[in-house]
């Protein structure tokens, strides 16, 4: 009888999982899932996504046990834990899903890769989103994500002969893996059972909030799908949540418009999902360098740890901005516009590289991708060379999406003390209101780490001064070609959806490729 082995990464599911489908058609399986230290010891891991795996990991061992099946739990290296695999039970296949994730996993499966040669081991990959691996072409990439998504789902093995194997470390402390940052007490949990009641609670009821509800701090928590999560760990697959969904739009009266463009809004936002996560498919250097070279050094030689420091303490003195920063402390989440002026605040006004800010903001995001993650950090940051700047003032943020302070005052208590007409600025509170009031700016409240308007201003000069050197805008076109969307729909940070996005025309009289604006990727 053959031994198959199914190397469970970023997967954790039964449900739509070709690994495990093929598997159980062709011999014994044995499941396997791998705490690898290296990869937790980075500095974009963070206790609460080993938490989350973690309890993702109890669910899909109660999944797997359905189909007579066991999941083994092996704590090291990846080739360390497939030797000790071999040595116990030897075998000659080995499944998994591909995955896009940062430089540390991008060359443990190189090793895994050399490992299976020197071993005489057929490793088979599997594609789990809409991204494509190897030569492909940008021009007909949406057709082949719409034929992936649109696929049928992979059903769930009735039954599957289990290998007699048994391996079960016991999973290290958080601590022991270097991790000490604390968990955030209101973040989700993990595993499938969870993602489906959030997906379906979605879908019936909560999408109705949608259009309009994502970009607030205040509506998007219920407005928002809130699968993201379940979607990086794999506990839902693409497919599904796709299918699901336009499954759902169907179903719905024409009268339940607005419903229905809520939840088309969101499906264009998968589309956006495995966009961005083809970006580093296709150059895993996005990670740590820049996308267009030509911006290097722009800000690299300014670094200020104090302003750093400052901005992960919540303590800018924007009141906003250290709002969200208390809420990502507590939740683990925040909504795509709000991340989206966390960083603009970071890379304009405060000046400092992405790299830094990024690998903070990992740790802080539960529903870490890295692909959207690192995309998302040099667009918002001015550096992919092909996307205009979208500077947020924290000032205007604050007055259009939290105009009674409810937000800031509910994450922020030293500001229920300000009366409101200095809601949006109390550093500027004469010192006998703030005697008044009980509330003391440096001390309850931060000053302004610096002057908004100035840092800002110098910082648009220093950006929008390189994007006008020839040699800049030359270099733009391959960057188009190689990473540009081709998707003639695309949904804007307000949630609005450009009907008719500007072109330009090659002498053919085809559009060519268009230049992706900022994007809202609320999930």
């Amino acid at each position: 009888m053959e031994h198959i082995v199914i190397w469970f990464k970023r997967d954790l599911r039964t449900h739509d999982h070709r690994p495990l489908a093929q598997a159980a058609r062709r011999g014994a399986v044995t499941c396997a899932y791998f705490i690898e230290p290296s990869l937790w010891r980075a500095p974009d891991a963070a206790t609460q996504h080993y938490q989350f795996v973690l309890e993702s990991l109890r669910d899909l061992h109660t999944q797997l046990a359905n189909l007579g099946l066991r999941l083994n739990l092996l704590v090291g290296e990846a080739t360390e834990c497939l030797e000790r695999i071999r040595l116990e039970l030897p075998f000659a296949t080995l499944y998994s899903h591909q995955e896009t994730g940062n430089d540390l996993t991008y060359s443990r499966d190189k090793t895994v890769a050399r490992w299976c040669r020197e071993h005489g081991i057929d490793w088979h990959e599997f594609a789990q989103f809409g991204v494509k691996r190897g030569s492909h072409d940008r021009d007909h990439w949406k057709s082949g994500w719409e034929a992936f998504c649109g696929a049928p789902q992979i059903s769930t093995p009735n039954e599957a002969r289990a290998s007699p194997l048994r391996l079960l470390d016991l999973p290290p402390s958080a601590p022991e893996l270097g991790l000490t940052d604390p968990d955030p007490p209101e973040r989700q949990r993990g595993g499938r059972k969870l993602a489906l009641q959030t997906l379906n609670e979605f879908l019936t009821d909560r999408s109705q909030q949608y259009r309009g509800g994502i970009s607030s701090p205040l509506s998007a928590p219920t407005a928002c799908s809130r699968v993201s999560p379940y979607l990086s760990y794999g506990c839902l697959s693409m497919r599904e949540v796709y299918q699901a969904t336009q499954t759902y739009i169907e179903s719905l009266p024409a009268s339940r418009s607005r419903h229905k463009q809520g939840l088309q809004s969101f499906v264009s936002r998968l589309y956006w999902h495995c966009h961005f996560i083809q970006k580093l498919e296709d150059e895993p250097e996005m990670e740590y360098r820049n996308l267009h070279r030509g911006y290097d050094g722009l800000r690299e030689p300014d670094w200020s740890d104090e302003r750093f420091e400052a901005l992960k303490a919540g303590r800018t003195g924007w009141p906003l901005v250290d709002a969200c920063v208390a809420m990502l402390h507590q939740t683990g989440w925040l909504n795509f516009r709000m991340r989206a002026m966390l960083v603009s605040v970071a890379a304009y006004p405060l000046w400092l590289h992405w790299r830094e800010v990024g690998s903070w903001l990992a740790r802080q995001f539960l529903d870490y991708e890295p692909g959207i993650h690192w995309s998302q950090m040099q667009m918002q940051s001015g550096t992919t060379g092909i996307n205009v700047p979208r500077i947020y003032n924290p000032i205007k943020q604050a007055r259009d999406h939290d105009p009674r302070g409810t937000f800031v005052r509910h994450w922020l208590p030293a500001m229920r003390k300000v009366p409101d007409m200095w809601l949006f600025e109390p550093w500027r509170m004469p010192k006998n209101l703030q005697n008044s009031s009980g509330v003391t700016v440096g001390v309850d409240i931060a000053e302004p780490i610096c002057d908004l308007e100035s840092a800002t201003r110098l910082a648009k000069q220093k950006v929008f001064g390189l994007r006008a050197n020839p040699e800049i805008k030359s270099a733009k076109k391959a960057i188009v070609k190689k990473h540009g969307s081709r998707k003639q729909l695309e949904p804007s940070a307000n949630n609005k959806t450009i009907s008719k996005a500007k072109t330009r025309r090659s002498k053919s009289g085809k559009p060519a490729a268009t230049q992706t604006s900022q994007l809202s990727l609320d999930f």
